[in-house]
Parts: structure tokens; C-alpha cells; sequence
């Protein structure tokens, strides 16, 4: 697994908190100093803690399961719906739609609505509609599209939540825990790191910052991807090697009778023709 370290994380600005009467006291195990009225984090702490987190979502991803990440804030969107979409992953980067995971099947009746308006639109039966129907739904689309496009392919409740800021993402963070969902999260020294299952302690607000860390957790699933698809190519060629052992089996005893049946005709075709000679003779 590519392992981010010490330098990168440093020249991403990882190490930089948030001002000093902002702080979370929770926070301090992952605070090394502070400076210029700025709390400095411990990136050796945050180097340990995003090894943990990228083990665990790649045996997650290995497993075949979802991890859904969240981040509505500005500085967020465009990194994660760039690299956690190129891993295949459901993503929520507009507004969390409040009982995304504690009301799961209420939102997959909006997701199966999008692919409703779809069929009507392949099938022609859009068509059929007046004009201001069509408005109103090519509406409806786009905004379901907007907040729910990126979970279509979520069709069960995720393994894990990926939280960038749990101040901003609370409520995410209180479904998943209502659920017993583990919750990963860049931790800022402002925050409250109680109820995360893995925190990664790092600056949450920069770009760099979170491209970095999102980096290595990309690279972490998509070997997890990998491994799945080698174990299942094997388990296909295993299956398909003791299908073949079997029909072998199966056919060894047929094979055998048809030898014996064919040398039994053999047998009484060759006492057949001696007794005529026999007559013959006589």
C-alpha cells in the first residue's frame, strides 16, 4: 500500500490547526506544539493514524463493500467527487439529506425515481407529455441528480461513513454511530474526535491538506479493488478446473462399460463364427 510520509504531509500543510482559543481539548494527544497563537498537530500521530484508517478501507473494498464519503464544504467537493469517483465509491458533496442513512429506504425511492424519469425519456413516453410537464420533471431530475446522483449505486447501507470536518458533517456522524456505522474522519483541532471510530488528525480546510490525505486513501481502496477482482478470477478458475475434474469423473465409468460392452459383442461375435465353422465342418 503507497504510504504518504512525513515530508508530503508537511509540505501539504497537514500539520497546520486551528487558533488556539478554538481548540477541542480532546484533541490534545495529536497536538505537538503551538505556535504564533496556532496549534501545530503531530504528523508523526497523523502518519500512524492514516495507515490504520487506509488498512482498514482496503479490507473493506476487498470485501466488496461501499464507503461513503462526505464533504459539502467548498474546499472539499471537487477533490472528493474527482478522486473517490474514479475508485467507484458513492460520494455526498451538496447537502446532507437529513436521514440519509437512519430513513436508507425513503432515499432509495428518490434514487429509483431518476431511473424512472429515465425509461420514460429512452422509451419515448416523454414525448407524450406537454411542455410544462417536461419542465417540471427535467427539473425534478436535475435536482435529484445534483443531491443524489452520486449514491445511484448505492443500493445498501454503506460498511463505513468518510467524513471531512464532523463539525460541518454532524448529523452524518450521528446517523452512522445510530447505526453502528465506523466512521473515518480528518480531525481538526477544533473538533470533537470522541465519537470517531478512525481519527486521522489533519488540517480539514485547505485543499492540499485533504488531497493529500484522500490520496493515500484512494490508492488504499483501489488496491483493495485489485485484490478482490485477483481473488475472484482465482475462486472462477478453481470452479471451473473442479467442474472440469468432475464432468472427467463422470466420465471415466461411462467410458469402462462401453469397453466392456464392446468387448463382449467382440466375444460373442468371435463364438458365433465357430460354431457356423463347427457346422460347417460337419
Amino acid at each position: 500500500m503507497p504510504r504518504t510520509d512525513f515530508n508530503q504531509l508537511l509540505e501539504a500543510g497537514v500539520h497546520f490547526g486551528h487558533l488556539k482559543r478554538k481548540w477541542n481539548p480532546k484533541m490534545a494527544p495529536y497536538i505537538f506544539m503551538e505556535k504564533n497563537g496556532i496549534h501545530i498537530i503531530d504528523l508523526h500521530k497523523t502518519v500512524v493514524k492514516l495507515d490504520e484508517a487506509a488498512a482498514a478501507l482496503k479490507q473493506i473494498a476487498k470485501s466488496g463493500r461501499k464507503v461513503l464519503f462526505v464533504a459539502t464544504k467548498k474546499q472539499a467537493k471537487e477533490i472528493v467527487s474527482e478522486k473517490i469517483a474514479s475508485v467507484a465509491m458513492p460520494y455526498v458533496t451538496e447537502r446532507w439529506p437529513g436521514g440519509m442513512l437512519t430513513n436508507f429506504p425513503t432515499i432509495r425511492k428518490a434514487v429509483k425515481k431518476m431511473a424512472t424519469i429515465d425509461k420514460l425519456n429512452s422509451d419515448g413516453t416523454f414525448d407524450n407529455f406537454s411542455k410544462r410537464e417536461k419542465l417540471q420533471i427535467a427539473r425534478q431530475r436535475a435536482k435529484l441528480e445534483k443531491n443524489l446522483g452520486s449514491i445511484a449505486d448505492l443500493t445498501r447501507l454503506p460498511a463505513a461513513l468518510f467524513v471531512i470536518d464532523v463539525q460541518k458533517e454532524a448529523n452524518a456522524v450521528k446517523e452512522a454511530k445510530r447505526l453502528n456505522i465506523p466512521v473515518f474522519a480528518m480531525v481538526d483541532t477544533c473538533c470533537d474526535p470522541t465519537n470517531i471510530d478512525y481519527v486521522i488528525p489533519a488540517n480539514d480546510d485547505a485543499t492540499k491538506s485533504i488531497a493529500v490525505v484522500l490520496d493515500t486513501v484512494a490508492a488504499a481502496i483501489q488496491e483493495g479493488l485489485a485484490e478482490r477482482k485477483v481473488e475472484k478470477e482465482k475462486e472462477a478458475a478453481e470452479a471451473a478446473k473442479g467442474g472440469a475434474t468432475a464432468a472427467r469423473k463422470e466420465a471415466r465409468p461411462r467410458t469402462k462399460t462401453s469397453d466392456a460392452a464392446a468387448a463382449e459383442a467382440v466375444a460373442e461375435a468371435e463364438t458365433q463364427a465357430e460354431a457356423v465353422l463347427e457346422n460347417a465342418a460337419e
